[in-house]
């Protein structure tokens, strides 16, 4: 007879273990913290809301739970796997401490959201500076990526309706700043709203850009250095004229619906006038081409925008639209750069697509689902979405390099956050010694370095 092998070890499980962390690697999310000096702008902001003989700082529990939701949790009670690590993580406040504190801040209304906005604002700018060459500033011009997120609602919650998608919930406005393809992503603006809030709705592309500029540092709120850039749910007379006002402060490039004018435009083309499609690296995209229309499709739109068409054969098997043209699939864009190749432009709005992997990285971070019941309580908890997505890019930005800065939050968490480690204590000091068989201990062991390098905030 043959010994049966099973394909794992059997061990045997005991609940006795002293010393042992988990997510020990959540250290680094705590170090980026106090670098950037989040903690300490956190906690003045909203002093206010700190009552007399209070044993917990209303900042550090509001960060607490952000740090939570950087790893990996998604409600307010998640806080827990912070409580149970005081060695790494500090005294963390009880669950009712956590929710009187977001009842308070959700009362207070627009008082406490500026008050939060205003602190991330801060350490923003500290932060890209201490980045230096990995700041998304670092290329001249920062981008702005304004796009809508649908967020699923699995019970009667306020404002909860039905979304263009016929599904049940919220539709929030998002801004991200776009790192480039070195980088990441961070969020700069988080507009909540009904489920039934319309793509295109002008007025909240506004609310939503002010949120955005308001969160970049002064010397890009002026001159042509942020570029806003949507999809087609910004291409609105009323936002494009907003855009267009400020347009000595901004660059834009606003996706557009092909209408009746622009696909008859588009027909009247002659075959001289289309430039083929380019590639980041340079190289001209094969079977794609652009043009720009001018004439009456440019009637009754704010002077001096530029209206961009691109047309490109249809991957095998893809269905055309009523609005393609001779076989080819149209997209177009508007824009008031100038003096810039238009295929170089339409490579640019084309980047765009960046931003559903922030989208991505945002439903993985806390916007899969609202918690809260009240819109007032789901706007802070949208608010520490935003630091929790914050706190995710600030880290990679400061402390790691090569292909990790690229990683999204699923694959930090993995890797990184989620790495084992045994708290000892000797000579009067603390250490958090990481399991030496991990594959990636080194990463954390050398980011923690760098960030060790960098001055503590004034």
């Amino acid at each position: 007879m043959k010994k049966r092998i099973g394909s794992y070890p059997r061990v045997r499980v005991e609940g006795g273990g002293r010393g042992v962390v988990g997510h020990a690697g959540g250290v680094l999310l705590v170090e980026t913290a106090r670098k950037s000096g989040l903690d300490q702008a956190i906690s003045t902001a909203l002093a206010p809301w700190r009552k007399p003989r209070t044993v917990h700082d209303p900042g550090k529990i509001l960060l607490d739970v952000a740090l939570a939701v950087a790893l990996g949790g998604d409600c307010l009670a998640d806080v827990g796997m912070l409580r149970a690590e005081p060695g790494v993580f500090g005294p963390v406040a009880s669950d009712p401490t956590v929710s009187r504190l977001v009842d308070a801040l959700a009362s207070a209304g627009p008082m406490a959201l500026e008050a939060i906005r205003t602190a991330r604002a801060e350490v923003r700018e500290r932060v890209w500076k201490l980045a230096g060459p990995s700041a998304p500033d670092a290329g001249g011009q920062l981008i702005v990526d304004l796009d809508g997120v649908l967020v699923i609602a699995h019970s009667d919650k306020q404002d909860a309706a039905a979304t263009w998608k016929k599904t049940f919930g919220h539709h929030p406005l998002m801004g991200f700043v776009d790192h480039g393809r070195g980088g990441s992503g961070e969020p700069v603006a988080g507009l909540l709203r009904p489920g039934n809030a319309g793509s295109n709705t002008a007025a909240d592309h506004i609310d939503a850009a002010r949120l955005a500029l308001a969160q970049l540092p002064k010397k890009y709120r002026r001159g042509r250095q942020t570029l806003i850039r949507t999809d087609s749910g910004g291409g609105t007379h009323e936002f494009v004229a907003w855009l267009a006002r400020r347009g000595r402060w901004l660059s834009y490039s606003v996706g557009m619906t092909i209408t009746d004018s622009i696909h008859a435009a588009v027909l009247r083309i002659p075959a001289t006038a289309w430039t083929a499609a380019v590639e980041p690296g340079g190289e001209i995209r094969d079977g794609a081409w652009v043009a720009e229309l001018d004439g009456d499709c440019l009637k009754g739109w704010p002077t001096g925008m530029r209206l961009i068409v691109r047309k490109e054969r249809p991957h095998p098997g893809a269905q055309l639209r009523f609005t393609d043209a001779d076989g080819m699939r149209l997209t177009c864009l508007a824009t008031n750069t100038k003096e810039v190749p238009i295929a170089a432009l339409e490579l640019r709005h084309r980047q765009r697509a960046r931003a559903e992997d922030r989208i991505r990285a945002a439903r993985a971070t806390g916007l899969r689902n609202l918690p809260l019941h009240d819109m007032a309580q789901n706007r802070i908890w949208l608010e520490i979405v935003q630091i929790a997505l914050e706190l995710l890019a600030w880290m990679p930005m400061l402390a790691l390099t090569g292909p990790a800065r690229l990683w999204e939050p699923r694959r930090l968490r993995l890797r990184l956050f989620s790495a084992a480690a045994q708290l000892v204590t000797t000579g009067r000091r603390r250490y958090l010694r990481l399991a030496h068989h991990w594959p990636w201990t080194h990463l954390i062991t050398e980011a923690l370095a760098r960030l060790n390098t960098l001055p503590d905030p004034g």
